[in-house]
Parts: structure tokens; C-alpha cells; sequence
């Protein structure tokens, strides 16, 4: 067996050539692979200059050159922050958001073939999300969302499937006590989803009903994503919305199969109690004091 540096090496190589990274012409558009991920970035909008920065991880330099490289071709354009002059936005001309389009529509044709040449494409996607989580730990936001809105049902349908997996019995979402959206929104509660680069990995709900006491409701992690303390952060953003919604005391359930979960509860200051609700599918119910 080949010893882990040299895999790790191998996988580096072999990714570089894939996606070109060391053409001058990347994807055959004239320019290398920094200019055209800036444009990139700017396209799908991020366009303050120094979050752009940041999301690339680009020294102040680079990110000079580059910004000047793509100014000089026509492409984009960058201003004063309108609240801000000592911050700049940078915006696509329209022969910029040409170029954009014609990398999106060459990056999707390059994916698909990449999957038809693989005879296990799922398998191929789950070591993808799971390096990809891996790598991008430090670009995992926590948003608030609308519990009504397509990330949050993404995770939530995701959520449904594994319990079905997961329990003996099956899951059916008729059977459970459903949360009601209309309590996991301000002013009642909260739904959080952690996001990588426009891909949902999780979420959490606060249920409130106006009172001192709320329940935190469907935590799910994307399995590739687990162990990134993805979970943990998921759950400090619920807590902090009770605190600010005045909740004293949470309260919460779980299966005992689940038991990445109820780790989780003990370790980070949740107790055991009593029963508080008739939901036929948890068996374990946890109490935190704020």
C-alpha cells in the first residue's frame, strides 16, 4: 500500500490536470485559471473587493493584478461602495457577463462529461462533496433562511430520507409533530442552513410560541459534512436567536438510533428529562437552561 503523502500527492496532480489549472488559456478562454475564477466570483455576486479577497484567499497583490488584468480586457468595472469609499465593488461589463456565461456553459459541458466517463457517477459526487466539505471548512457560513424556501426544504427533504433509513420502522412526516413554519420565523423563531458555496450541508429550526420555552427542531448534517463541527455551529446559531427571542429554556428530542445526536446534546450542556411531548417517533428528550 502506497504510504498517505504520496496519495495525497498523486490526488493533487491528478486534480490540477483535470480542471487545467495550469493552462494559460484556461478552458480555451485567454486567460489562466485566477483571472478567470475572480470573474467567476464576481459573476455568482461577490463583488466587494475585499470579501472577494478573502473568499479566494488572494493576497492584496494578486488580487490588484487580477482585478487590473480583467479591467484592461473590458470585463469588469470596479467603483467606490456607495456607504463606503474606501471600499470598492467590482461589477461585470456586458461583454464581461458574456465571458461569464460562456465559462458557466463550458464548466457544465466539462462536469457532465467527467461524470459520463465514470461508471459509478454517484460514488464519484459523494468523494467530490465529502474533499470539497473537507477543503472548504472555512467558507461554511450559517445563514438565517425563510423555512419555506429552497435550501431549507432541500435539507429538510434530505433530513426525511435518512430517518426513513435510519429507522426500523420507516418515517413518515404525517406522524411527527411537524414543525409549523409560521413558529420557526421571526418573531416567534429561526431556520438556519450552512451553505458551501451555494450548496445547502445542513440545518436547524427554533420552534417558539411566544413564550420562555422553545424546541430546537430538525438538525440534520449532510453525511460527507459531518465531523467539521458543522452541527455544533448549526446549534450555537439557534441557541443565539433564543437568546435574543428572551427563551430561557430549550428543549428538544431525538431517537436513540440517532446517536451522532444525542452525543452532541451531552457534550455541549443539554440534560436528559422527562418525556414532554406524544411524537411516536423520539425516545430521548433533553432540556438546556440559557
Amino acid at each position: 500500500m502506497f504510504d498517505a503523502i504520496s496519495r495525497v500527492r498523486r490526488f493533487n496532480r491528478a486534480v490540477t490536470s483535470e480542471v487545467g489549472a495550469l493552462d494559460t488559456s484556461f478552458l480555451g478562454r485567454g486567460r489562466p485559471l485566477g483571472a478567470a475564477r475572480v470573474l467567476n466570483a464576481i459573476g455568482h455576486g461577490r463583488t466587494d473587493v475585499a470579501e472577494l479577497r478573502d473568499y479566494l484567499a488572494l493576497d492584496s497583490g494578486l488580487m490588484s493584478r487580477l482585478l487590473r488584468s480583467l479591467e484592461d480586457e473590458g470585463l469588469i468595472e470596479t467603483v467606490p461602495h456607495r456607504a463606503d469609499a474606501r471600499r470598492r465593488i467590482a461589477k461585470l461589463t456586458k461583454a464581461g457577463r458574456r465571458e461569464f456565461d460562456a465559462y458557466e456553459s463550458i464548466s457544465n459541458s466539462q462536469a457532465e462529461l467527467l461524470l459520463a466517463r465514470h461508471n459509478k457517477p454517484e460514488v464519484l459526487l459523494a468523494a467530490m462533496d465529502l474533499i470539497a466539505s473537507a477543503f472548504g471548512r472555512s467558507r461554511i457560513d450559517i445563514e438565517e433562511v425563510d423555512p419555506r424556501g429552497e435550501e431549507a426544504r432541500c435539507c429538510l427533504g434530505e433530513y426525511y430520507r435518512e430517518l426513513s433509513r435510519r429507522f426500523k420502522g420507516g418515517f413518515e412526516v404525517s406522524l411527527s409533530r411537524d414543525p409549523d413554519a409560521t413558529d420557526m420565523m421571526s418573531p416567534r423563531g429561526a431556520f438556519f442552513v450552512a451553505m458551501s458555496d451555494g450548496l445547502p450541508l445542513g440545518c436547524v429550526g427554533l420552534k417558539g410560541d411566544g413564550s420562555g420555552i422553545a424546541e430546537i427542531k430538525r438538525l440534520w448534517v449532510a453525511p460527507f459534512a459531518r465531523g467539521l463541527g458543522v452541527a455544533r455551529r448549526l446549534m450555537d446559531s439557534a441557541e443565539d436567536a433564543a437568546r435574543k427571542l428572551a427563551v430561557r429554556t430549550l428543549r428538544l428530542d431525538t431517537n436513540s438510533t440517532l446517536v451522532e445526536a444525542f452525543q452532541l446534546y451531552r457534550s455541549t450542556g443539554w440534560t436528559e428529562i422527562e418525556r414532554f411531548n406524544d411524537d411516536p417517533y423520539p425516545d430521548m428528550f433533553f432540556e438546556k437552561r440559557l
